[in-house]
């Protein structure tokens, strides 16, 4: 392997990671602070992708806006619809054990798949990049890489950054921790955990479908891509720690460039890489690489 092409396929190793980690924390808050095994959280992606694709001429129309214009629209009417489902679903499932929260949110998968086939049909759409961003920055003399793909990493790292600082530095991210570790002291302590919580599901949800917009351009919009994405979010959360930001961080990249660079050297075996490194991880550290909260 060259070093042009060692150097794409680390900044699609990169993308990729960070794309995922969008995904993956949302589900890790979700899991981790309000202990609920949410299977429906790669329909919340799927519905990001498809709001790209639907919003995109909506938003153009009507309010004269672009891409960034979309996404805002896109990630509000995301929250909103989190802190209703919540209010409405899964506030309920806090007392239920694991096997109900599973089949329920399970159910809700189906549900999401049949108002997508009806809304929008079951065909492959594509969504066009911003005009702004279709070019591509020379990496050598023949090799150039997508000006999207980087727009992406660093919108994602800024993300990052953000939940990061929000966790760690403000009073909201002191609640969310003190919550995750225990819930009837943070309510003693006169904190709303009903309303804490409905903050953190909106947010996980707003990010996850932020995450499927932000791709929607590179991966196409398809029936299902809720469900692919959703296995490798929960190794994920393994890997890094239920609970954790920093843990969903270091696990996406891990899995990104083990998954990207096992399908260009070892392509046969690709596709259990990413269980291996698992498996390797929790030999090492059975409750994954970093604590709740951190």
């Amino acid at each position: 392997m060259d070093f042009s092409t060692f150097l794409i396929q680390s900044l699609n190793s990169v993308q990729y990671g960070l794309l995922l980690f969008l995904v993956a924390s949302g589900l890790s808050l979700i899991f981790g602070i309000m202990g609920v095994i949410n299977l429906a959280h790669g329909s919340f992606y799927m519905i990001g992708a498809y709001l790209a694709f639907g919003l995109a001429p909506i938003v153009s129309n009507a309010f004269g806006g672009g891409f960034i214009a979309t996404l805002v629209f896109g990630v509000i009417t995301s929250a909103v619809f989190g802190y209703l489902l919540e209010w409405a679903f899964f506030s309920y499932l806090y007392t239920r054990d694991h096997l109900q929260q599973v089949l329920m949110t399970y159910g809700l998968i189906l549900v999401f798949e049949e108002c997508r086939s009806l809304l929008v049909g079951d065909e492959v759409y594509g969504v066009k990049p911003p005009e702004w961003l279709e070019g591509s920055i020379p990496l050598t003399d023949v090799m150039v890489y997508p000006t999207y793909r980087l727009f992406i990493s660093a919108v994602c790292i800024a993300l990052a950054i953000g939940m990061y600082l929000v966790l760690t530095k403000t009073k909201l991210g002191m609640m969310i921790r003190a919550g995750s570790v225990n819930r009837e002291m943070t309510q003693s302590l006169g904190i709303n955990i009903k309303f804490l919580y409905r903050v953190v599901f909106a947010a996980g949800v707003a990010i996850a479908a932020f995450a499927g917009m932000v791709a929607a351009p590179v991966s196409s919009v398809y029936p299902g891509m809720g469900q692919t994405i959703l296995i490798i979010c929960f190794v994920v959360v393994v890997i890094g720690g239920i609970g954790s930001i920093k843990g969903a961080l270091v696990a996406s990249l891990l899995i990104g460039f083990v998954d990207t660079f096992g399908k260009v050297m070892l392509p046969q075996a690709a596709g259990v890489l990413v269980y291996v490194l698992m498996a390797i991880i929790l030999l090492w550290k059975p409750n994954g690489l970093f604590k709740a909260g951190t």
